[in-house]
């Protein structure tokens, strides 16, 4: 992405949140012209105040420092009533509403990413890239205010040196000007080295909530030395990037503090020079200096705003570019039609499917599922039943052909009334660091407390639910790790059978439950399949000997279709696996391998 496009899209998105506040902007506008007229107004009455005291010979001194006395402190008293009226509708008005409105927005954006890009791409370091923009887009507002009342107040500044003389004037003009062209020029190399820092920041978090989520396998494979290797190997990358930057800093305050005491020197000749020569006042002495100071304060100032400024950037810019990326993102072709589901029929229209590798899953796919049917999908490992259930879900987009429900394209609808008509029950739920009526209401949310309860019953998590401390209002932790892996696939059987889709989708459902549960879970799954179309993935082919048809896979290709007793008939592919099970499983890969998952 060029440089140009970069910066327009990121001030387009700064301009973006600002402009929901034209008032405030207004008001802190104002304070900044009021600032910088009262912070160069200082030195000048200063002056007056100098040349007063050194021509009244000590007499009627009150009398005649009156007047400037008075207006000096009127003006410090405009400068604190402004700071603090720009504080309070800057903090208390504009930033948390700000703040709110970026972490809304970025979170819908993340919402409409394919399933893919959450694949790619680190939790940790999606929330940092958020957390970024929620510090970073206040400060950079701060950046404009600052940015514009500071250079006011040096342009006023400059209007009062000429006054005493243009040479100082030109003098402070030359050198500010060698200064900001030497910044503007370094701009581009700043920006990169945040970027960069932004980056590295990211995939630091990224890394600390990777190894942090996955503990469990650090303790178990003692990993412990090896996630520290990994995690000192991250930050040093991290320290070597923030070290150039800060390298490239102090090489801007080097020559700007060095060139400053170049500047005062020849001042304080020219001062000298006009003091002896009798062109020059002791106030305009006082005045010149003090002008000066406040010159270099302005700019020291400045420049500091600016390299935040520019790490600032560099984390929006960070942040834009993944979250507002739309190559990951889902299309809703509409945007406005709703999948309106009667019978449930679901059709594979000659699909087209390819890995993100350009390795071909699905080539020209044609099968129908005929409306309340119950369907079993078998095969080995990589074979493509979850690629098959994720292109029902809307999880992948085709590449080619159409998958219709009752005849309506699913990638013609809106994705969230097509997961409505879907309920889905993975093999390894996750659930949310939220209360379990929470969790299992998530299925349904309108549905009342009862309704929960009477699901969780069905799916048999009453019992073990009632024997938690706070029962249904028991938090369950982070992706439900204070449950074991059945108690969590207890809670997903109660999600679905709560939502009541008229399509049903299981992926082992009932994988890690202990053989009493399962068989009485297995009677609850099967009254809920009734009347729904259900498919149901299985490496237990005992699960299936009721379904209506069995689609074996492999290799992306359903080389059988038919019932149980068809299929072991047949002695092809079913056949082998069903003699092939050990224990009632099939083995994890075929002879033939696997293409793996996209």
């Amino acid at each position: 992405m060029s440089s140009v496009v970069e910066s327009v899209r990121v001030f387009e998105f700064i301009f973006r949140q600002a402009r929901h506040f034209p008032g405030i902007t207004s008001i802190r506008f104002v304070c900044g012209v009021l600032w910088a007229v009262t912070m160069s107004l200082q030195p000048y009455l200063l002056k007056d105040i100098v040349n007063r005291l050194s021509e009244c010979g000590g007499v009627n001194v009150f009398a005649v420092l009156l007047l400037p006395v008075g207006l000096y402190l009127l003006t410090t008293v405009i400068q604190s009533t402004g700071y603090l009226v720009q504080s309070y509708v800057s903090d208390m008005l504009m930033v948390p509403q700000v703040r709110k409105r970026i972490i809304s927005g970025a979170a819908a954006d993340l919402m409409q990413k394919s399933y893919r890009f959450f694949q790619n791409h680190f939790a940790g370091g999606l929330a940092n890239r958020i957390n970024d923009l929620m510090r970073a887009i206040p400060d950079i507002f701060d950046f404009f205010d600052r940015f514009f009342s500071h250079m006011l107040a040096f342009v006023i500044a400059l209007y009062f040196l000429g006054a005493v003389s243009p040479f100082f004037a030109m003098l402070t003009a030359l050198w500010a000007g060698i200064f900001f062209a030497g910044l503007y020029g370094f701009s581009g190399r700043l920006t990169q080295l945040s970027a960069r820092y932004s980056a590295m920041g990211a995939e630091v978090t990224g890394h600390l909530v990777d190894f942090l989520t996955n503990m469990l396998s650090v303790r178990l494979f003692s990993a412990e030395s090896t996630e520290r290797r990994m995690l000192h190997s991250t930050l040093d990358r991290a320290v070597a990037s923030e070290r150039r930057l800060s390298l490239a800093y102090l090489k801007i305050w080097c020559f700007f503090d060095y060139s400053y005491c170049v500047l005062q020197a020849l001042n304080f000749y020219l001062l000298c020079v006009g003091v002896e020569q009798g062109w020059l006042t002791v106030g305009d002495f006082a005045l010149v200096l003090v002008l000066n100071g406040q010159v270099f304060s302005i700019l020291y100032r400045l420049s500091r705003e600016c390299s935040r400024f520019s790490k600032f950037y560099g984390q929006v810019l960070q942040a834009l570019i993944v979250i507002q990326d739309t190559s990951d993102s889902l299309i809703d072709h509409s945007g406005n039609d709703q999948l309106v589901v009667t019978r449930g029929e679901i059709t594979f229209e000659q699909v087209k499917f390819y890995y993100a590798t350009g390795v071909s899953l699905f080539n020209e796919k044609s099968v129908v599922i005929h409306a309340g049917q119950k369907v079993g999908l078998v095969g080995y490992s990589g074979a493509g039943k979850s690629t098959f259930v994720n292109l029902i879900l809307g999880l992948y987009e085709v590449q080619g052909g159409q998958i219709l429900i009752d005849g309506q394209d699913i990638q013609a609808v809106t994705k969230s009334s097509l997961r409505e008509a879907i309920a889905m029950i993975p093999q390894d739920p996750s659930l949310f660091h939220r209360s379990l009526m929470e969790n299992i209401r998530y299925g349904l949310p309108s549905a009342t407390d009862k309704a929960v309860i009477a699901a969780a019953k069905r799916a048999h998590a009453h019992d073990f639910i009632m024997q938690t401390e706070d029962g249904y209002d028991t938090l369950v932790g982070d992706r439900g790790v204070k449950l074991s892996g059945g108690q969590r696939q207890r809670i997903a059987i109660a999600r679905a059978i709560l939502k009541n889709a008229p399509i049903l989708i299981l992926d082992e459902a009932t994988s890690q439950l202990d053989s009493n549960t399962e068989t009485a879970i297995q009677e609850s799954l099967w009254q809920l399949m009734q009347h729904k179309t259900s498919l149901v993935v299985a490496h237990r082919l005992s699960t299936l000997l009721n379904m209506d048809r069995i689609l074996v896979f492999s290799n992306g290709t359903i080389v059988e279709d038919g019932s149980h007793r068809q299929l072991l008939k047949a002695g092809g592919r079913y056949k082998s696996l069903w003699d092939a099970q050990v224990g009632g499983f099939l083995p994890q890969q075929d002879d033939a391998g696997s293409n793996g998952s996209p």
